[in-house]
């Protein structure tokens, strides 16, 4: 075990480690949702169908996301906590059961992106354009996924030890790739097909996997305080039943995001297309503020769970104070964004009058409830770190399916699709009396007896 890598998380001062590990992270997710609104941005001068396609695209590779990133959040936890305890032993069977679980959850995903794809659209458009550009992208990024989940849980590998510089590496590597390839795929340049949504679909699956590589190789070159080896393997399934008490909480959180961007989508589609496309529009655009709170994220959990670990109280506690800071700062500008400039952020997605218009007062409804948000992100991690992800799930349930949807059905029954957005204010208010609530919880029974 590498003593400078433990004195690290015990003994540097909170903000230093926090921005120390965090902020590589927060930079490449930046970059991420960079490459995901470019995507957007190219794919919509194919066809305004092809950018409507790719947003009801959203629930299903949401959901494929979110295994690969619960997953990854269940080891991260249960790996972080080993180090804290200095059970090298336990390190690296986590490390190793959860790249085996990244494949098995890959083969899954391999089936339903044969399987399940077309019928997903039909439930979604009767518009041919919409189901065949649909089809085509989602296909791709499905039945290659092998990719992501390689990436993501390899990247977590290196952020539970502390060496989130070196994931910003394999993120940003991965994103760049995606970047050059986009328009070289997507509209035929430097003497490639001109493969439209299938470039971009290519184009996000090439750049998976070459972080992925980029990844394992920096793992077993640069990540001393994890050996990887599948030498004798077996899993384990005790450690795998205590991955997913962590993980499975998370999965069913972004799964439920699924659920509720599908029926949205399923609410909007009664007013127009449109509508559809500028849902997609902010999704992609509140990434750029989402992101790099989730990069934050990524750094603090580590730092929490070690600290549970060691029993140092005072150093969980302030970790959780300043990363919730940090993620106000962040939500603040981008709600003062969605407020003063919709019109400069819609303008690169192609949009018609009618979408800027509508799009403008979505922005503006929407961007109210960012720096409430930032409280249930920051407070939700904690609760991960704590293993208690289980309160993360409840008021994600509440929030989206028993407060968020209802709301937007009902506001919807209104007539005008201004009213609709309104529900997102509502479900945040909400999901932080909630999280409040769970933190008192949380504070009495576990942090303050440390």
């Amino acid at each position: 075990m590498n003593s400078t890598a433990e004195n690290k998380m015990g003994t540097m001062p909170i903000k230093k480690l926090v921005i120390s590990i965090s902020l590589p992270m927060m930079i490449s997710m930046l970059v991420q949702a960079l490459y995901n609104i470019v995507d957007s941005i190219f794919v919509a001068r194919i066809h305004p169908d092809a950018l409507t396609a790719l947003s009801m695209a959203f629930p299903l590779q949401t959901v494929m996301i979110g295994f690969a990133v619960g997953t990854s959040v269940g080891v991260n936890a249960i790996l972080s906590k080993a180090l804290g305890e200095k059970n090298s032993e336990r390190v690296n069977k986590s490390a190793v059961n959860g790249l085996f679980l990244a494949f098995v959850t890959y083969i899954v995903f391999l089936i339903l992106g044969f399987k399940v794809v077309g019928p997903f659209y039909s439930t979604q458009t009767r518009i041919s354009s919409i189901y065949s550009y649909g089809k085509d992208y989602l296909s791709i990024c499905m039945i290659f996924s092998f990719g992501v989940f390689s990436q993501i849980m390899l990247e977590r590998l290196l952020s539970s030890t502390g060496k989130t510089m070196l994931t910003m590496i394999t993120q940003g590597t991965g994103a760049i790739v995606n970047l050059i390839l986009d328009p070289i795929l997507i509209f035929g340049y430097c003497g490639a097909p001109a493969m439209g949504v299938k470039g971009a679909a290519t184009a996000t699956v090439i750049g998976q996997c070459v972080a992925a590589v980029l990844a394992l190789i920096l793992n077993l070159k640069c990540n001393h305080e994890i050996h990887i080896s599948f030498k004798r393997f077996r899993p384990d399934i005790k450690l795998i039943t205590e991955i997913y008490i962590i993980a499975i909480p998370s999965i069913i959180m972004q799964c439920i995001g699924s659920i509720m961007v599908y029926i949205m989508n399923r609410i909007l589609y009664k007013f127009s297309t449109d509508a559809v496309s500028i849902f997609g529009i902010y999704f992609k655009l509140q990434s750029f503020v989402f992101m790099p709170v989730f990069g934050l994220n990524s750094g603090v959990i580590p730092i929490i769970a070690y600290n549970y670990g060691a029993r140092n109280k005072e150093r969980l506690v302030k970790s959780w104070r300043f990363a919730w800071a940090v993620a106000t700062c962040i939500m603040l500008i981008g709600a003062l964004a969605f407020e003063l400039v919709p019109n400069l952020l819609l303008m690169p997605f192609n949009c018609t009058e009618e979408m800027l218009t509508m799009g403008k007062t979505a922005l503006r409804i929407i961007g109210v409830h960012l720096p409430v948000a930032a409280f249930c992100i920051i407070t939700g991690t904690l609760f991960q770190a704590l293993g208690k992800s289980i309160y993360g799930m409840i008021t994600s349930i509440m929030r989206q399916l028993v407060v968020l949807l209802p709301a937007a059905y009902f506001l919807s029954l209104i007539g005008n699709v201004d009213y609709v957005w309104i529900a997102f204010p509502i479900a945040e208010i909400m999901s932080a009396t909630v999280t409040f609530i769970f933190l008192r919880i949380i504070n009495k029974k576990i942090i303050s007896k440390l």
